[in-house]
């Protein structure tokens, strides 16, 4: 499994996770792309295999922190299960 995190040229932040083929090494994974304002704000995250990303984010009410989970569901086109 290949899981990481790249700044773009935008200035965004994706966190992903997924398989780590060689001719494809993004395929079947799951994103998630920060703002700037939101990179501010995020406390961790952490991936629960290759289908699902949840993030940490602190939030301006103070003892207050936010989840948001990121999940990856098969297409139509792709013969896949989703527990």
């Amino acid at each position: 499994m290949q899981v990481g995190q790249q700044r773009l040229a935008s200035g965004e932040l994706l966190l992903y996770c997924g398989h780590d083929e060689e001719n494809d090494p993004h395929a079947q994974g799951v994103a998630m792309m920060l703002s700037k304002q939101a990179q501010n704000a995020i406390i961790g995250w952490e991936s629960h295999g290759q289908r699902i990303i949840k993030a940490y984010i602190k939030t301006k009410k103070q003892s207050t922190t936010m989840k948001v989970i990121q999940c990856y569901e098969a297409t139509n086109n792709y013969n896949d299960e989703f527990y």
